[in-house]
């Protein structure tokens, strides 16, 4: 029975030891981070308390800088404000005396009184030139700058006398020049308007008065129907021969007219007020005036008429000769133009 009773002793195990070593440890760890962390807490209270100090420090450093900054703004602005009264005080003095010596020098009023006033400013200005000798210095040297104002100004107004002297001749030979340029020009116009007489009765009588090409005013007209087809910049056999007219009475002008006469016959195509429907070659009037215009000097060229003598030119519908919306106003509206003028 003993023996059963020690064999069962022997087979158990006691944790009791095992247990009270790992609560030491446990505890041991745990006072070891309580003193890491009260160290780390004294360190770095340590560590504010002296950034602190330095910020302490460098605060009332920077009031002190602070302060002495206003005292010395407070200076300067005392500084400033007494030498803008010694200078108003100097300038109202020579101002005074100025005044006084010019009465002296014309002989007005009483010259004793004014000598003895001339006499104590003149004390005075000099009591104050000794207390302001820095202020002095500076209206010195003002006065040496007015004075070379003074010439530089004196030399300006010599050269601009000389230059109004010379403008006044250059504006007596523009004006010389204005007058012959505009007899040479009123001359060179009667020329061309002779030229442009002769080139539209050679055109007059080349084009048999044909009732669809007219004169009017200075200008020659072709009506759109001669030259092209509805709705198109392509000549027609007819108006081909038309211009072929043209372009001889334009050479056999051009050998007469004098090369100094710089003229240029201008081709201006003109549409009616009918919208084009843009579904076409042209989207607009615009475009199919120009069209014609172009379409006309090029034929010239082709004929031999100088291209530097030609001008096209598109008007659209905005240019009329005739008002309303008839067929007939309409058909009057669709032209070519003419115009023998100088470039």
């Amino acid at each position: 029975m003993a023996l059963s009773r020690n064999r069962r002793r022997e087979r158990g195990v006691d944790y009791w030891p095992g247990f009270v070593d790992a609560l030491s440890t446990l505890l041991l760890a745990i006072m070891f981070l309580l003193t890491v962390f009260v160290v780390a807490q004294f360190i770095l209270s340590r560590e504010i308390s002296g950034r602190d100090e330095v910020l302490n420090r460098l605060n009332s450093q920077i009031a002190e800088l602070t302060q002495l900054l206003a005292l010395e703004k407070n200076g300067k602005q005392d500084l400033e404000d007494t030498l803008a009264s010694l200078q108003t005080s100097l300038s109202a003095s020579e101002s005074e005396r100025t005044r006084l010596q010019q009465l002296l020098d014309s002989g007005a009023g009483a010259s004793d009184v004014a000598n003895q006033k001339v006499g104590r400013l003149t004390q005075d200005l000099l009591q104050e030139k000794q207390v302001s000798e820095r202020a002095m210095s500076q209206i010195e040297l003002l006065n040496q700058q007015i004075a070379a104002l003074r010439a530089q100004i004196a030399a300006v107004e010599e050269a601009l006398q000389a230059s109004e002297a010379r403008d006044q001749n250059s504006q007596a030979k523009i004006a010389d020049l204005g007058r012959r340029l505009n007899v040479a020009l009123a001359q060179r116009v009667q020329e061309l308007n002779r030229y442009r007489s002769d080139f539209f009765g050679r055109l007059r009588e080349i084009l048999s008065d044909r009732e669809n090409i007219r004169i009017v005013g200075d200008r020659f007209v072709f009506q759109s129907e001669v030259l092209f087809p509805s709705g198109s910049n392509e000549l027609n056999p007819a108006g081909a021969g038309e211009m072929d007219k043209l372009a001889t009475a334009l050479l056999d002008l051009a050998r007469e007219i004098p090369p100094e006469i710089n003229w240029v016959l201008r081709v201006d195509g003109h549409t009616d007020n009918v919208p084009l429907t843009g579904a076409g070659r042209y989207a607009d009037n615009w475009e199919l005036s120009a069209a014609r215009a172009i379409s006309v000097v090029k034929y010239l060229i082709s004929k031999g008429v100088p291209s530097n003598r030609l001008v096209a030119a598109g008007f659209g519908e905005y240019q009329p000769i005739a008002e309303g919306d008839s067929p007939e106003a309409r058909a009057q509206n669709r032209r070519i133009e003419l115009k023998l003028t100088e470039r």
